[in-house]
């Protein structure tokens, strides 16, 4: 008989209770009751956790397939009862998948930077984006949407039959090629993917004269002229910052004083080209006027912005760490002027190809003077929020924090660079990669800072004020022996970036080619 109550160490071995007796056993019977309750409870839990975990990994293809239904539903309340009904419902759902596929992709180059540098959070990061590119897309998306519909594949010398095979099969296969690349956590070009996808079924299905080769030279100019540009416009804006902010005795001081300008600078270009470009669709606004509306515009930013940046920087100390408290909010402005961007840009790609195929169904000609249909657009903006929302995080992360390291001045460089330059493509109704724009910028900002350590003398001034002459050698030669180091590894993501770009261009137009054969010897 048991004639004292059990050790509690006891209790985790109740078989010893169970042999010594009846009266041991009326007394382990309930620990054992116990015990095994707990395991069961603890069961129940992970059960519970697992199918939560499986149930986040489920709604996110849920929310994706309940998107393209909507999609065609939409599209049907407008063509339902027409010619080619089916067929646009078809498109529309394909051209939803492709713009998600954009959305989880491309738009990474766009809060990457921002997020990379800890100047956002994801969330934050997630909200700017999808409400700026939907803005952009519905308002600037048009002119370039053109481009895509009418200026690779000229309509007017192709069956109207043919042109919607070979657009319905250039979007299959540039929605599908963008897919695996984002799952296997490569930013690639959506536009290399869809312009590669119509050459691959035009050359199958026309002549090659039908084909506008002087256009779609134009096209891949722009693909290396961007990364150019966007190289040289980030780095002019860090040797800016560095002369007049960074490099400075006191530098508090100095953002106080250099700060709104670079703000008011900022607001005015991006107010005047809203108001004479994005906003063609509501009003008529001349360049002078528009010009006007961007000073104005940017003279109130510079305003406003000179006392929120005086009480920012009170009490933060004179080092380079301190200024990134100041450059978080022109960071987050920056990213949302990109997102504007990249939705007046890249909304194309998904819908310029269901555009064309709109009016094709309809017996018209596809054409450089086509207006796109507003459900159209509307189609390609929400459906870029969409998979950024749903699968943006993940390449996020890579473009943020695995290609280089960025800190919120550098990351207001790119995002800024990679903003404008896009803008100017847009005008001039070029559908450039923002994906090279913004590498370029990241290493144009890298190769200025190598070039700046080792010849700026103001910067080499400051480094003998801080060191002393004593040191100053061995100093120097360690900040360029870390600089060296980086920019390796910049160029090692580089090269694995340029062979992405490489690919995309021939798999895209191989896959669309062979999908086309598949289509029309079904439906032609």
């Amino acid at each position: 008989m048991l004639l004292h109550p059990p050790n509690p160490l006891e209790c985790a071995q109740p078989h010893r209770y169970w042999r010594s007796g009846f009266g041991d056993r009326a007394l382990a019977k309930p620990r054992l009751e116990k015990l095994t309750l707990d395991k069961d409870l603890d069961k129940l839990s992970l059960a519970e956790e697992a199918s939560h975990h499986a149930m986040r990994k489920l709604s996110a293809p849920g929310l994706a397939l309940l998107f393209l239904l909507l999609s065609m539903a939409f599209a049907a309340s407008y063509v339902i009862g027409s010619r080619g009904a089916a067929i646009v419902i078809a498109a529309a759902a394909i051209a939803g998948y492709m713009a998600m596929n954009i959305g989880a992709n491309d738009v990474t180059n766009n809060v990457g930077a921002a997020v990379g540098a800890k100047a956002m959070t994801m969330a934050t990061a997630l909200a700017i984006a999808a409400v700026f590119e939907i803005a952009g897309a519905l308002s600037a998306g048009r002119k370039v949407t053109l481009t895509i519909e009418a200026g690779i594949v000229d309509g007017a010398l192709v069956d109207p039959q043919t042109l919607i095979w070979v657009m319905m099969a250039a979007l299959i296969s540039s929605a599908a090629w963008i897919n695996i690349a984002t799952y296997s956590r490569a930013p690639v070009s959506t536009t290399h993917s869809i312009i590669g996808g119509i050459v691959g079924a035009g050359m199958i299905a026309t002549d090659l004269s039908h084909i506008n080769w002087w256009t779609l030279a134009g096209i891949t100019a722009s693909w290396s002229v961007s990364p150019l540009l966007g190289g040289v416009i980030a780095a002019a804006f860090l040797a800016f910052l560095k002369e007049f902010i960074i490099y400075r005795e006191d530098r508090i001081e100095a953002a106080r004083r250099w700060m709104p300008i670079v703000l008011g600078v900022t607001a005015g270009a991006f107010t005047a080209y809203v108001a004479v470009f994005a906003l063609i669709q509501v009003a008529t606004i001349s360049i002078s006027a528009g010009l006007l509306i961007g000073l104005l515009a940017g003279i109130l930013c510079y305003l406003s912005s000179k006392p929120w940046i005086h009480r920012q920087s009170e009490g933060l100390d004179n080092r380079n760490q301190s200024l990134r408290k100041l450059f978080r909010m022109p960071l987050i402005f920056s990213a949302a002027l990109l997102s504007f961007a990249h939705g007046a840009n890249d909304v194309s790609n998904a819908i310029g190809p269901l555009s064309a195929i709109v009016s094709a169904v309809n017996g018209a000609v596809s054409a450089e003077s086509a207006r796109a249909p507003f459900w159209v657009l509307l189609i390609g903006a929400l459906g870029i929020s969409m998979g950024l929302v749903l699968y943006g995080p993940l390449l996020i992360r890579v473009v943020g924090e695995e290609i280089t390291r960025l800190n919120p001045m550098r990351a207001f460089c790119v995002a800024l660079a990679t903003a404008v330059t896009v803008l100017l493509a847009t005008e001039f109704g070029l559908p450039i990669s923002s994906t090279h724009t913004a590498v370029g910028a990241v290493f144009g900002v890298g190769f200025f800072r190598e070039w700046y350590i080792r010849h700026s003398r103001r910067r080499l001034e400051y480094v003998r004020k801080k060191t002393g002459r004593e040191d100053f050698m061995g100093r120097a030669e360690a900040n360029f022996a870390e600089v060296r180091r980086r920019r390796l590894v910049r160029r090692s993501h580089f090269l694995t970036i340029v062979a992405a770009w490489v690919i995309t261009v021939p798999a895209s137009a191989l896959l669309s080619a062979v999908l086309y054969l598949i289509l029309s010897g079904i439906f032609l």
